[in-house]
Formats: C-alpha cells, sequence, structure tokens
C-alpha cells in the first residue's frame, strides 16, 4: 500500500451491493425485517437471490463507501479490507482503485466468496440490507498495514465489522498505531442491531478513548444508552466528552463538540429514491470538511450535500464529482 500521506483510511467490510426494488409485502413474504441489515448464511443469500427481482450490481460496504465519497471530494483515501479473488473480488478492487483510492490488502486465495449484501429498496427509499459477509470475515491483524496507518491523518472503523474476532484484533491494533503515529481514530456504530450485540464494548472504545469521533444515527445512539429519548441519549453522549457526528434524518444532523452542538439541516431534494448509503456519505462530507481544516458547521453542510446526493439515485456511491457539486454550492 501506499506510503504517502492519506487523509483517511478506512477499515471495513469489502462488500459487493446487489440492489434491487420490491413492494412491502416482498418483506413480509421473505421475513425481513424493514430497515434493518441482518447478517445470513450463503444458503440463504442464494435463496433471497432466486426470489428477487431484476438487480443492480455495484461495490458497497460501509466504509468504503466513505472512502469512494471522500474521493469524490478530492481527498485522499485507502482502504483495508478483505475480497476473495473471484469475479466479484476483482470488480471490487478495480471499483474502488479507479476512484484513486490505495487498496493494497491481499486477495483470500481460499474460503468463502467475496461478501455480497442484498437491498431491498421499498417505494419510499427505505433500504433493507441482508448480508452474507463470507470472505470480508478473514479481515485479521496481518492485514493492517502498519505505515498505511502511521501515514493517515485519521483510521476509520466500520462497526459491522465488529462480529469477526480477527476483524476486532486488527481493530485494535490500527488504533494503537494510529495514536502512536498521532494519528486520529473515528468509529461509525452502524446500525443500532450492532449496538445491541456489542453495546458495553463500543461504550468501552469511546471511555478508553480508542476512538476519537463517533459517528452514529439517532437510532443508534438511543441503542448505545439504553433509552427511547433522543435528548436523554445526547446528553449522556455530551457526557462522554467526545467529538460525535449524529445524522437524524429529514431532521438534519448535529455534531457534539467540546465548545456544545452545533446542527446543520438537510439539503433538499425532490424525493428520496434510495437512502443507502446516506450515513456512509455524510461522513465521508463531514471527514474531508475535518481533515482539510475546516470549520465543524462547514463540515457537517457538506455531509448534508455528500447525502442528498447519494440518496436521490440507486446505489450508495456518488453518480457526479461531490468536488463540481459542493464547488457549485459555495461550500469549496
Amino acid at each position: 500500500m501506499t506510503q504517502t500521506r492519506t487523509d483517511v483510511l478506512a477499515l471495513g467490510n469489502a462488500i459487493v451491493d446487489v440492489l434491487a426494488s420490491a413492494e412491502e409485502d416482498f418483506l413480509s413474504a421473505q421475513k425481513l425485517t424493514k430497515g434493518a441489515m441482518m447478517l445470513i448464511d450463503e444458503p440463504r443469500a442464494e435463496s433471497l437471490y432466486a426470489a428477487m427481482g431484476p438487480a443492480r450490481i455495484i461495490s458497497g460496504g460501509s466504509a468504503a463507501n466513505t472512502i469512494a465519497g471522500l474521493a469524490s471530494f478530492g481527498g485522499k483515501g485507502a482502504f483495508i479490507g478483505k475480497v476473495r479473488g473471484d469475479e466479484l473480488g476483482k470488480l471490487y478492487r478495480h471499483d474502488l482503485t479507479s476512484l484513486g483510492v490505495a487498496f493494497g490488502t491481499a486477495d483470500a486465495t481460499e474460503g468463502p466468496a467475496t461478501a455480497r449484501s442484498f437491498i431491498i429498496v421499498t417505494p419510499d427509499g427505505e433500504r433493507t440490507m441482508n448480508t452474507y459477509l463470507g470472505a470480508c470475515q478473514g479481515l485479521s491483524v496481518a492485514d493492517v498495514d502498519a505505515k498505511a496507518v502511521e501515514n493517515a491523518d485519521i483510521v476509520y472503523l466500520e462497526g459491522y465489522l465488529w462480529d469477526p474476532p480477527a476483524a476486532k484484533e486488527a481493530f485494535r491494533k490500527a488504533s494503537e498505531i494510529a495514536h502512536k503515529a498521532g494519528g486520529r481514530v473515528a468509529i461509525t456504530l452502524s446500525d443500532s442491531f450492532c449496538v445491541d450485540r456489542y453495546r458495553d464494548e463500543f461504550v468501552g472504545l469511546i471511555r478508553n478513548r480508542m476512538v476519537d469521533l463517533v459517528f452514529a444515527n439517532e437510532h443508534e445512539l438511543k441503542s448505545l444508552y439504553e433509552t427511547a429519548d433522543f435528548d436523554t441519549a445526547l446528553a449522556a453522549l455530551r457526557a462522554e466528552n467526545i467529538l460525535a457526528v449524529v445524522t437524524r434524518s429529514e431532521k438534519g444532523a448535529l455534531a457534539v463538540t467540546p465548545d456544545g452542538i452545533v446542527e446543520e439541516p438537510v439539503f433538499p431534494i425532490e424525493r428520496v429514491v434510495d437512502a443507502t448509503g446516506a450515513g456512509d456519505l455524510f461522513a465521508a462530507g463531514f471527514l474531508y470538511g475535518l481533515t482539510s481544516n475546516r470549520e465543524t458547521r462547514d463540515s457537517l453542510r457538506l455531509g448534508a450535500l455528500a447525502a442528498a446526493e447519494i440518496i436521490s439515485h440507486v446505489g450508495a456511491r456518488p453518480d457526479i464529482s461531490l468536488k463540481t457539486l459542493a464547488g457549485n454550492e459555495g461550500l469549496l
């Protein structure tokens, strides 16, 4: 992997998204929880794919989407994630490196196939994800490129990857290397069900300062502090005295900083086509603003702009240059 300075190095699940539109009754028939991400095995992956309608195949993965968004803003990004050297793995690597993202993690040469996430998009734009992790789960400490970590301003960790024990150790190693080198570490909580599984560990990461920046949506935040009241959860987060960003869908987003709370509304769009990747791209905009030394409010605006672009079309990678879009809005 390149040893030049990078703005953000992400560790995450390397997943190919398989997207299809469906009505609400399809979710019921398949016993799917609307809006959630569920882990599935290979037989379930095959049966769900067979039941889906026409699909689009697009490279995805939460942290990788964020890095793709960062690159679209003009930032320098790198990625650590595991794919198999199969057809989908080659497609995934090409898609990411073609954006200028450094991706030097070696392919898995045996074991499960490249991961796939089957994403059902209902008419309201909500996405329901069913993920076969496959080769993703093979990420280990051996895949953590120490030089790449040392040369990153921010190391960004994907909460979804907290499931496999080996990946968890890779996260801890990356955080240790980053902090010794004077870098910062961020984590996205990824999903409220993910928080339910690892609540104590995630809180521990915050309180032990293994991470310096937390990204969450309001559902994940309420799950983290086991409350149905957003204000109560926000107060608990403020008490942690850590930089945090909380997205609230149509209510906009806010940043919790040492100086207080900064709020920013959404960018208006005609309609939500597909919410897949909205949080990922919000993080991309905020991280780009943070690593280019912009004010917190401007970083929130860049995040809101990126999220608005991504939900206006199918797929979790930008259709147009975010740098150009931000320039047209007077944000760059």
